[in-house]
């Protein structure tokens, strides 16, 4: 660990204290993780605090714990992840937090401490199914209005749920159960001379 990074990680520590459940230093970047109840009062300190000044969020995004390692994950399942900047104290620092319940995932917004967070918490909505508690406008970004599920979750089929298409004869968009196969796509380069002879 850097000086600057081991320096930045032990002021953090005593700044943070209790709301910390523990930081992780790999490849010379420093990741807070979080108590999902102190979420938003530890990133208010980490914007507002002279010693850390992280005036941007740079980036927002929901994961899905469910399949890592292997399966070996024993933690909640699904994780909001955070990346801010410092212009002030040319620093970078990256904040985990763990939503506490897996059927209904909620963490507080951040759009109030960095109105930037917007979008990035609604696309974490849409695709995973966070709830974003506080957000003013918390609806779907990128799918569909009548999109069923939340299509980067492990367990959204890959073909998904319906598809939509247009109905010349009653001259609307409809919805209707998926009606593409499932089928092994292999690329070009892995194919040996008779791939998919004798099938």
């Amino acid at each position: 660990m850097s000086t600057k990074l081991e320096s930045l990680s032990l002021c953090l520590q005593n700044l943070l204290g209790d709301a910390l459940v523990q930081t992780v230093d790999r490849l010379g970047e420093l990741t807070l993780i979080v108590k999902p109840q102190v979420y938003a009062a530890v990133m208010r300190t980490l914007r507002d605090h002279p010693d850390c000044r992280f005036e941007q969020l740079v980036d927002l995004c929901g994961m899905d714990y469910s399949d890592y390692g292997d399966g070996a994950w024993e933690g909640a399942r699904f994780a909001v992840v955070v990346h801010l900047l410092s212009v002030s104290n040319n620093q970078r620092v990256r904040v985990r937090v763990f939503c506490p319940d897996d059927d209904l995932p909620v963490v507080a917004s951040m759009v109030d401490i960095w109105p930037s967070a917007n979008w990035f918490e609604r696309e974490a909505f849409d695709l995973y199914g966070i709830v974003f508690e506080g957000h003013p406008d918390l609806r779907r970004i990128l799918t569909d209005y009548g999109f069923i599920g939340h299509p980067f979750r492990k367990d959204f089929p890959l073909s998904g749920n319906v598809e939509m298409r247009y109905d010349p004869t009653q001259q609307r968009v409809i919805y209707q159960p998926v009606s593409i196969e499932p089928r092994e796509v292999t690329p070009r380069i892995v194919r040996d001379e008779s791939y998919g002879e004798g099938r």
